[in-house]
């Protein structure tokens, strides 16, 4: 597995940080009927158990994140974890996009725990990976959006800089039909409690989706 360390400040500033990481190789494709049926099984269920979307804020895992964010002073509700954002479009009725099976796996695991999670293709990563809390005035090309401001934000970063966090990812890593080995994490802000057991059921997904193969899992903290 690629070499990946949490930066000592990111640990001080908030002590249960911890990573569930899965590197495997997988076949990028149109996600099949079975995921989109299990994504929209999931969905109806979802709007059927909250009764409106302040009520999001206290399914654990995405509360723990918003409170990860105050401690790294970063306004939760300005900048949304990605758990939080999909499970919000959910409540009002607008449904999750559609991009190809990695991602769709990836998305379909945080919305069912309130993990937020990255996916990477790993040619596009460089060195060590590092989780740290972002610097001043960092930023980068977001996933269909402009530059975007990932200042104190959780961030992964490599010899290239940041590309990952759980608000957004960059388009330098993200997954395309092209990618042939991924790293998916799972960036936790409440300890390892049940991590092992997410992990083990996040890759039954890729495999199942996914064709996952050579899989390699470790939980990082």
């Amino acid at each position: 597995m690629l070499e990946i360390t949490i930066d000592e400040n990111l640990k001080k500033l908030w002590p249960d940080a911890v990573l569930g990481c899965i590197q495997c190789k997988v076949k990028v494709h149109e996600s099949p009927d079975a995921l989109l049926a299990e994504i929209d099984s999931f969905c109806k269920e979802l709007q059927a158990s909250v009764e409106n979307v302040p009520a999001i804020t206290k399914r654990k895992k995405i509360s723990a994140t918003r409170s990860a964010y105050k401690a790294f002073g970063k306004e939760p509700s300005r900048y949304r974890n990605s758990a939080e954002a999909m499970c919000r479009r959910i409540i009002q009725g607008k449904g999750l996009y559609q991009i190809n099976n990695v991602v769709e796996c990836n998305n379909l695991f945080s919305i069912r725990t309130g993990y937020s999670l990255g996916a990477y293709d790993i040619s596009k990563i460089q060195g060590t990976i590092t989780w740290k809390v972002a610097e001043e005035n960092a930023h980068y090309q977001g996933i269909g959006k402009d530059q975007i401001n990932v200042e104190y934000l959780p961030v992964f970063s490599d010899a290239q800089g940041p590309f990952g966090n759980p608000t957004s990812d960059s388009t330098r890593t993200r997954i395309t039909e092209s990618a042939q080995e991924i790293l998916m994490v799972i960036f936790g802000f409440s300890g390892q409690d049940n991590l092992a057991q997410d992990l083990e059921s996040l890759a039954v997904l890729l495999k199942t989706y996914c064709q996952a193969e050579d899989i390699e899992s470790k939980i990082i903290s």
